[in-house]
C-alpha cells in the first residue's frame, strides 16, 4: 500500500520547498500525516455539486502549455457517476478544440467548482478522457432541457480534491437566484397597491 500522501498530486518536491521556505510546510505536513485530502466523492461533495451550474476545466498540451475552459449547463449537469468518476456532456463552443486537443495527448485534468453565492470553491485533480458514440451513457449525461447540442462527453478520474477557505470570494449571486426571491415580494407589492386603490376608491 503506498503511503504517498493524496495531495501530492499537487504538492509536489518544488511546493514542498516553497512551502518550507515561506513557513507553511509544517501546517501541511500534519495535514498529510492526519486524515488528508480525500480521492474520492463524499456525500457532501456530491450534494455541492448536484447543484453546480458553472466549472472550469484545466487542460495541458503534452509539453506543458495550459489552457482554461469555462463550462456551464442547467443545476446538475456535471454528474456523479461513481465515488472517483464524474461526467459531463461537452456542448458545442466556439470550436477551437483546445481541450480536446489536450486531453488527445495528455490526461491530466483539473476542475474549479466556484460557488460564489456561498463563498465555496472546490479544487478537483485527476485525469480526462473524452468519449464519443456511447448512447448510453449520453442518455445519462444529456440534460433534460433539449436546447443543447452535445458534440462529445467528457469523464473525469478523480485522484484528489480539496475545499478551500472563503477568503477573498467576492459574493455573487445568479440572475435565477435573484429572481426566486424578488418575485414574491413583487406580487405582495402589486397586490398592496391593488388593496391601497380598492381602498381609495371605497372612499374608506
Amino acid at each position: 500500500m503506498s503511503t504517498t500522501p493524496v495531495s501530492d498530486v499537487a504538492f509536489t518536491p518544488a511546493v514542498k520547498d516553497q512551502q518550507s521556505r515561506l513557513g507553511s510546510r509544517a501546517q501541511y505536513k500534519r495535514m498529510e500525516q492526519g486524515q488528508g485530502w480525500p480521492d474520492s466523492v463524499t456525500e457532501d461533495l456530491r450534494a455541492f455539486i448536484g447543484t453546480v451550474q458553472s466549472f472550469y476545466l484545466g487542460t495541458a498540451s503534452r509539453d506543458g502549455q495550459p489552457y482554461i475552459q469555462h463550462r456551464g449547463g442547467p443545476p446538475g449537469f456535471l454528474h456523479v457517476l461513481d465515488e472517483r468518476t464524474l461526467g459531463f456532456a461537452d456542448f458545442a463552443g466556439n470550436r477551437q478544440y483546445i481541450t480536446a486537443g489536450n486531453l488527445s495527448e495528455n490526461s491530466r485534468a483539473f476542475l474549479f467548482l466556484m460557488d460564489y453565492s456561498h463563498q465555496v470553491r472546490i479544487k478537483i485533480w485527476g485525469t480526462a478522457r473524452i468519449i464519443e458514440g456511447d448512447h448510453n451513457l449520453l442518455a445519462k449525461l444529456r440534460p433534460a432541457d433539449g436546447q443543447y447540442r452535445i458534440e462529445r462527453l467528457i469523464l473525469f478520474t478523480i485522484s484528489a480534491w480539496d475545499r478551500n477557505c472563503r477568503q477573498h470570494i467576492p459574493q455573487y449571486w445568479t440572475a435565477s437566484s435573484v429572481e426566486a426571491v424578488v418575485r414574491p415580494l413583487h406580487e405582495r407589492i402589486l397586490q398592496l397597491e391593488k388593496q391601497i386603490e380598492d381602498l381609495r376608491l371605497s372612499g374608506a
